[in-house]
């Protein structure tokens, strides 16, 4: 016997309380990705302009390759996809395209979310399917000359796919996209509820059901909605209006949606000053936030990526490595004068040993 079911049921049949859906209250958010990339990255500034701030410094950082044509090969459109790719999905797949000739022609990012792994029989990925449509393209990740370059970042429940940043900061994307929908709609409104009618007919008596029906249509008709706003109301006898309007904390998202800004900002890995978020004293100024984003954040990704590119392209070049010249990055000028500085104050150092020390052949 069910005990439970009758209460059960009613909780689950309860309506919402939000015009917005049941979404909206119950606090859930998207869960595939994309949803999640349209609600975060295509909706939200705040998720999509820390996403392209790392993004496009991957991309601008100065490179160190073994040869001018690997260099070439690594585009900074090719390296700033890669890193948006790693940050909300948490997995890059690289084509690697054939020139014709034995050597690689171009590489080309794939989108993430269109690729599905193939394991063997041990477990271990054998193939790559990647779907458009009714098309399906199998790539090899073996062999000295793969057909893909896979970089993932760490995953500890999935052991060939990475994790991604936008799944941890959904929740905060949903709070802060909520918040705007609400403002817009006090907005919409006049920024506080007009106000309400009081039924006060002297005998006690209430409003039949038909004129209650009857008085919500023509309210709505006629009276709600931007275009209505200031037109005066004709109310029939036993009618009064009641003016309404909301006090500053019942309006005050600010604060809710600085938060939500924050813990988004926090997920991708970029200090919250450099979004213009206010509240933020960690950093002395623009300058202390912006090197911390390039050695917090910018860096490891871009070493990730380069390490992984290299790795996945010694069977056409055999001694490939790419890097980040970390002596021709502005962000980290004022690291690289205090490390000169002390080494030209070692007396005890040889000349050979002090240009060894910053790196100097």
């Amino acid at each position: 016997m069910k005990f439970f079911g009758r209460k059960s049921v009613a909780h689950e049949a309860r309506p919402p309380l939000s015009r917005y859906g049941a979404a909206a209250t119950t606090g859930d958010w998207p869960r595939s990705y994309e949803a999640q990339v349209r609600a975060g990255f295509v909706d939200n500034a705040i998720a999509q302009r820390a996403v392209k701030l790392v993004a496009e410094s991957v991309a601008d950082a100065p490179l160190a390759a073994s040869t001018p044509d690997l260099s070439a090969l690594v585009a900074s459109r090719l390296l700033e996809t890669v890193a948006a790719q790693l940050l909300l999905h948490g997995n890059a797949f690289v084509q690697v395209l054939d020139d014709g000739r034995g050597g690689v022609g171009e590489l080309f990012a794939l989108r993430p979310e269109r690729v599905a792994v193939e394991p063997d029989a041990n477990g271990w990925p054998a193939a790559y399917r990647y779907k458009v449509a009714d098309r399906v393209t199998r790539l090899s990740p073996d062999g000295p000359r793969p057909d893909v370059i896979h970089l993932k970042s760490f995953n500890p429940i999935d052991d060939h796919l990475g994790l991604g940043c936008l799944g941890a900061a959904s929740g905060a994307i949903a709070i802060h996209n909520a918040a705007a929908q609400w403002n817009k709609a006090l907005l919409d409104n006049a920024a506080r509820p007009s106000g309400a009618l009081v039924y006060d007919p002297k005998d006690g008596s209430v409003l039949a059901p038909a004129q209650f029906e009857r008085l919500k249509r023509e309210l709505e008709a006629s009276f709600s909605g931007e275009r209505n706003a200031g037109r005066p109301m004709l109310l029939e006898g036993g009618l009064s209006w009641q003016a309404l309007s909301m006090t500053p904390a019942d309006m005050d998202f600010v604060a809710l949606k600085a938060a939500a800004a924050r813990e988004i900002a926090l997920a991708f890995g970029v200090p919250p000053m450099l979004l213009g978020l206010p509240g933020d004293a960690t950093y002395a100024n623009y300058r202390e936030a912006n090197r911390a984003l390039w050695r917090l954040a910018v860096l490891p990704l871009a070493g990730m990526i380069l390490g992984g590119l290299a790795q996945g392209l010694k069977g056409w070049f055999a001694d490939a490595a790419l890097s980040v010249d970390l002596d021709r990055v502005p962000a980290l000028a004022d690291d690289r004068a205090a490390l000169w500085a002390s080494v030209t104050a070692a007396d005890f150092l040889t000349p050979e040993e002090k240009r060894a020390m910053v790196g100097l052949a």
